[in-house]
């Protein structure tokens, strides 16, 4: 058993991902004013995004159950005791990898997300879970939330805001990545810039697409 599968994590995390599912209608209707091309160009935008996520804030943008799962894994498994987050949304992700830490004997989780009434939500998501003591939820823009005060050794970052972010995030956490650290990228199909680094010969990463919608990378040095 761990705190993944047991009370009170795993029945709100059954309800968190029922309720995005439902939300999904919300979700549509919130982008239905782009085109496919318009979506596009502004998830790869440094500041168009802005008005696409204006647009979701009441709608959870969750990984999925299996990415999910993915997290808790790779945080479990490595020992993790210092995780960096960017984007927060209603915590879902959040959950697995502070389980993790919880059943590695503890930790420090780092997460950002710059909507107000996101916050609020995750805040209440990590108390209901037992979490809430492992994590630290910054609000505000990421490039500003993350350019201090982080574990001085990181051993898991998951990317999962504005993807166009990606590259900027991920040079701000970087440094402090052990070799060995694993780096999540959600939806990084969305960030081309992103993934020619973390794929090019002598980036310091072995990446690799992960399922349908993630990639892996780990630190080598």
């Amino acid at each position: 058993m761990t705190t993944l599968t047991t009370t009170p994590l795993a029945p709100l995390l059954e309800r968190l991902f029922d309720e995005a599912a439902e939300a999904s209608p919300a979700l549509s209707a919130a982008i239905a004013g782009f085109s496919d091309e318009e979506r596009s160009q502004l998830m790869r935008s440094k500041t168009g995004y802005l008005d696409l996520y204006a647009r979701l804030k009441d709608v959870p943008l969750p990984v999925s159950r299996e990415t999910g799962v993915l997290l808790y894994m790779l945080a479990r498994s490595s020992g993790a005791q210092s995780i960096v987050e960017f984007g927060t949304s209603f915590g879902i992700s959040t959950l697995h990898l502070a389980a993790a830490l919880r059943d590695n004997g503890g930790g420090r989780l780092v997460t950002t997300e710059f909507e107000p009434s996101k916050v609020a939500r995750a805040r209440h998501n990590f108390a209901a879970g037992g979490l809430a003591d492992l994590v630290e939820i910054r609000e505000g823009d990421a490039l500003k939330t993350l350019a201090a005060d982080l574990p001085a050794s990181i051993d898991l970052l998951l990317l999962d805001g504005a993807k166009a972010l990606y590259p900027e995030i991920l040079g701000l956490v970087e440094s402090r990545l052990r070799p060995g650290a694993f780096v999540v990228a959600d939806n990084a199909d969305h960030s081309p810039e992103y993934l020619a680094h973390v794929r090019s010969p002598g980036s310091g990463y072995m990446s690799t697409p992960f399922g349908a919608d993630v990639e892996l990378s780990m630190r080598l040095g």
